[in-house]
């Protein structure tokens, strides 16, 4: 379904090329100083306009519906809302005939009997994580003084962003990325094993990103290559801090007071501008296809904030079930 959370519950809504999208947020505390600019500079950090993002500018405005009242939360549902204004609808007109290799324009038909939106990829679209910035920026105010950091890392396998991008660009390809995340002032013990672990929270809403397609908490996959002398974290001190962060800052699910870490992967943008092949269900055969309208060339470029919301959303509704 379209809604998260125990104790700061969020439900997203919108479409792509409909009237706008939005975020609804339960559970907020009454009393959070929260206006419109608070929203700017997450928001344009999201923004695309850098080489390899696409082309399509939104004024991205936050109008607040609600939840609020002389610039501060009520504790009634917040709802945000942003408005659509620059569409191409057009460039989507051809997909329930042929669908995008890679997008859900043929499960989506399939699984609402032709009945979802296509345009911009509808429902499914990245431009929704819009909202989950929206969401984020309320719960980073739940979890002050923790502190969040997300950047991208790796591009097209490089390390070298702007060659990876370049690359891309001249190749006419899309490409993928590993994007990283620090949290840090994070008290000992939030987490609920074992199906709430901080590590469960994370990934679910980590996955919420449209093009995630892994994620790894501290040594992740290389601590299958450890022995468990080496991997262990030794503890140095009352507080907890360790000599080395293996566990990413968990343990058994549980916060440890050391610094959380993880990555994720993003994949390849599925509209890429390379020609490709996919099955046409009105001619019954498989075509030469090409993908039209605006897109990112490397869509983890503009991950590192939406990354930075879902870990406040995951931190927030932990953080208020310790509370209560």
């Amino acid at each position: 379904m379209n809604q998260f959370g125990t104790q700061f519950r969020i439900s997203i809504f919108g479409e792509s090329h409909g009237e706008g999208i939005g975020i609804i947020i339960d559970g907020c505390p009454s009393g959070i100083s929260l206006q419109s600019s608070d929203f700017v500079e997450d928001l344009a950090r999201r923004q695309p306009g850098s080489a390899g993002t696409t082309p399509r500018i939104e004024k991205d405005e936050v109008l607040i519906k609600s939840g609020v009242f002389n610039d501060k939360t009520t504790g009634a549902p917040i709802a945000l809302f942003f408005e659509n204004n620059n569409t191409k609808s057009s460039d989507y007109s051809k997909f329930n005939a042929t669908p995008r290799p890679g997008h859900a324009d043929f499960v989506a038909n399939k699984k609402w009997n032709g009945n979802n939106d296509p345009r911009g990829g509808g429902h499914f679209s990245g431009r929704l994580t819009l909202a989950l910035i929206a969401a984020g920026v309320v719960a980073k105010k739940i979890i002050e003084p923790i502190s969040i950091v997300s950047k991208l890392i790796e591009a097209g396998g490089e390390c070298d962003i702007e060659a990876a991008i370049a690359k891309a660009i001249a190749n006419n390809d899309s490409i993928g990325g590993i994007v990283e995340c620090r949290a840090n002032q994070l008290p000992i013990g939030l987490g609920e094993p074992f199906f709430n672990s901080v590590e469960s929270v994370i990934s679910q809403l980590a996955f919420s990103i449209p093009a995630v397609k892994g994620i790894e908490f501290g040594s992740g996959f290389e601590a299958a290559k450890m022995t468990g002398s080496i991997h262990n974290d030794a503890i140095i001190d009352e507080i907890g801090t360790t000599a080395t962060n293996n566990a990413g800052g968990i343990n058994g699910g549980l916060s440890n007071g050391n610094e959380l870490v993880f990555c994720i992967a993003i994949k390849p943008a599925s509209s890429t501008p390379a020609t490709q092949n996919t099955f046409n269900f009105e001619s019954k055969k498989v075509e030469i296809f090409k993908v039209e309208g605006r897109h990112d060339l490397c869509i983890a470029l503009r991950v590192p904030p939406v990354l930075e919301a879902v870990t406040a959303i995951a931190i927030a509704d932990l953080w208020l079930q310790k509370s209560n």
